[in-house]
């Protein structure tokens, strides 16, 4: 059974390609929303099923009711862009499932600013939280958010707002394609809601006078984490994360997680990089899922509970960081037991018991074993002098 999938624009049945066209009216069975099977005329008499609520779960049990039937399923603008083309692909393999693309709104909206689509950040907010955003906003930078209502543009211009992005510019594509369509620009600090479900909130960035960067390479300043002390600086948490290697797609364990620094960074660093924070003290757990939202990765995985105990919970890693409790009997083994063939490991130690821990490590399976010594300038009356911070032995290797 092959499924097709139709995009189609705001502008309806009048603006199908012909081989579009022809494959609905081709079609027995028609799947799609109210609003998309309502842009096909009364001639296509195939079968009309609007989406249930919630879609996804249902669409195994669809696809089976309807198997050996001429099935169209239509979608917006391009199936493949945050669309209904892909869940069908993974659900059932490429070769079960045709797509036939319209103009995307993303293709459509860079076509109206004057954006090369390539330079352009996309990001779909569909169902997904609005904290994601937090990232992708950097000084300059143009992005494109995707939207499920009207709602959206005032959502992400109160963000930029409170970032310190007031001075951002935001233009609001609404019904791109069709007759109806409407373009609004204004400021992200001066934003008046928008009620048209069918929009695309473009920005450009820029930041208010005064207003820091938070990057997204290791090493962010100490003062963005809430924390009681337990934090890797920022300092030793950039070489900490040089060593872990943060791979996208790849998953870390960050044990002992504290403010969840490390984890939060090994995510900021790619979309798709996903961590797990464990941590036994309770509050600390609750203070890194609020670290994790405002800093923009909010589906960072945080398990209360004692290491090594939780691990079996856990899916295996490709990258693990102790940042406290190496002399925890067990500890660096379990996680060596856990490492995903090449995966790397981390630990870092500042008494003088872990850091025995580590040259034992290090006599056992190799790897690096390297000292930091950070000292920062304070005053001395009416001098500067130095202070050093505590010394940072690490321990890194790859299994």
């Amino acid at each position: 059974m092959t499924v097709v999938v139709v995009g189609i624009g705001a502008d309806g049945w009048d603006g199908l390609a012909p081989l579009s066209r022809a494959a609905v009216e081709a079609a027995e069975v028609l799947l799609g929303s109210d609003r998309q099977l309502g842009l096909v005329p009364a001639s296509v008499g195939a079968l009309r099923q609007a989406w249930p609520s919630p879609m996804v779960p249902a669409l195994p049990g669809l696809v089976q009711t309807h198997a050996g039937r001429a099935v169209v399923v239509l979608a917006s603008g391009d199936p493949m862009l945050s669309g209904i083309g892909t869940t069908l692909v993974r659900l059932l393999g490429p070769g079960q499932v045709r797509v036939l693309p319209a103009p995307s709104s993303v293709s459509l909206a860079c076509a109206r600013l004057g954006w090369a689509v390539e330079e352009t950040e996309v990001l779909s907010l569909v169902g997904r939280p609005l904290e994601l955003l937090h990232p992708r906003v950097q000084p300059g930078r143009r992005l494109l958010v995707l939207g499920s209502d009207g709602d959206t543009p005032a959502a992400v211009a109160a963000l930029l707002t409170t970032r310190g992005y007031g001075e951002s510019t935001v233009t609001v594509l609404s019904e791109l394609g069709g007759p109806a369509e409407a373009v609004h620009t204004g400021t992200a600090a001066q934003w008046t809601p928008t009620a048209d479900p069918l929009v695309v909130t473009a920005v450009e960035c820029r930041a208010t006078r005064g207003t820091a960067p938070l990057p997204t390479t290791p090493g962010l300043p100490d003062g963005a984490y809430e924390n009681d002390g337990q934090l890797t600086k920022n300092e030793v948490r950039a070489v900490t994360l040089s060593r872990l290697a943060a791979v996208p797609g790849q998953l870390l364990w960050d044990v002992g997680a504290g403010a969840g620094s490390v984890g939060i960074e090994w995510m900021r660093a790619h979309p798709s990089c996903r961590a797990v924070a464990v941590e036994s003290v309770a509050e600390r757990a609750e203070r890194i899922v609020r670290n994790a939202t405002r800093l923009g990765v909010p589906h960072l995985r945080v398990v209360h509970g004692r290491a090594p105990e939780v691990f079996g919970r856990l899916a295996p890693p490709d990258a693990v960081f102790v940042g406290g409790g190496a002399t925890t009997p067990l500890l660096l083994d379990a996680c060596w037991d856990a490492l995903r063939e090449g995966g790397r490991m981390v630990v870092n130690a500042v008494t003088v018991q872990s850091e025995a821990v580590l040259a034992d490590w290090h006599a056992r399976f190799g790897g690096e074993l390297v000292r930091i010594s950070v000292q920062r300038g304070e005053p001395v009356g009416s001098f500067t002098g130095w202070k050093p911070a505590m010394p940072v032995t690490i321990w890194s290797g790859t299994r």
